[in-house]
């Protein structure tokens, strides 16, 4: 049998990985802080006798956009976006440090500061306890202050500054949750240098028309392979035939 088949199925199988990537970038086009996810694909000789005019198709690296999304302003004072480069740091419920870019935080029922899907949100200091009957303010630099709306005069309290983390993007790596971490499982050093903008929400850096273009330009792709292999076939059938009249 011709060994096309096995570049063509190869070929079908690493797109069909592709659109399922496409497929989740495009389901996450509204979600805050979300990096669209990047397939590579290299084509590597099969090593065989005789000249090597055969390759396989396989996946060479699986990366992300780490460009920002646009801010879209919500004027809640609990939405917070980062300022140009940088991540938020959280606890995940292993105890493990991870890093997002989703700034909708909220105050769990223990009155501890947590992101949108419940995970503790990182301090310089530890966990960031808010005190209940305050309203919650975060500064530019992750700084979060309480102010209480029980006592007259009212004061500012600071409670702690959030973990803003700015590691080279070649040493992160997405989970399988959506957070990204450290290759080497260890933790980032805070960074001074990052910053926040209150009232504001980071949106989604995926384009739902590129999204929608790649996901036909694949299908077509595919249509391509999958004709490849039914012309082996069709080979195979015609020599099969052949053979059997001698």
């Amino acid at each position: 049998m011709d060994r096309l088949i096995y570049t063509a199925a190869s070929g079908a199988k690493h797109i069909l990985e592709q659109q399922a990537t496409t497929s989740n970038n495009l389901a996450n086009v509204s979600t805050s802080g979300f990096r669209a996810q990047l397939d590579t694909f290299r084509a590597v000789p099969v090593q065989s006798e005789g000249l090597p005019t055969r390759a396989f198709v396989v996946d060479n690296t699986i990366g992300a956009d780490y460009s920002s999304g646009a801010l879209q302003a919500t004027g809640r004072d609990l939405d917070v976006a980062v300022k140009g480069q940088g991540w938020i740091a959280v606890q995940t419920a292993d105890g493990s440090e991870a890093y997002t870019r989703n700034g909708a935080l909220q105050v769990s029922q223990n009155g501890v500061l947590t992101d949108s899907k419940g995970q503790t949100i990182a301090g310089e200091g530890g966990p960031i306890s808010v005190p209940p009957d305050s309203t919650i303010s975060v500064g530019g630099d992750g700084t979060v202050a309480a102010l209480s709306t029980t006592t007259v005069p009212a004061t500012s309290t600071v409670l702690g500054r959030i973990k803003l983390v700015n590691p080279p993007s070649a040493d992160l790596v997405r989970g399988d949750d959506g957070l990204f971490r450290m290759k080497d499982g260890s933790n980032a050093a805070a960074d001074p240098a990052v910053g926040m903008v209150g009232g504001m929400l980071e949106g989604s850096n995926v384009s739902a028309v590129d999204s929608m273009v790649s996901m036909i330009s694949l299908a077509r792709s595919l249509e391509t392979q999958m004709t490849l292999m039914k012309n082996v076939e069709n080979n195979d059938s015609k020599a099969t035939q052949l053979l059997s009249l001698n």
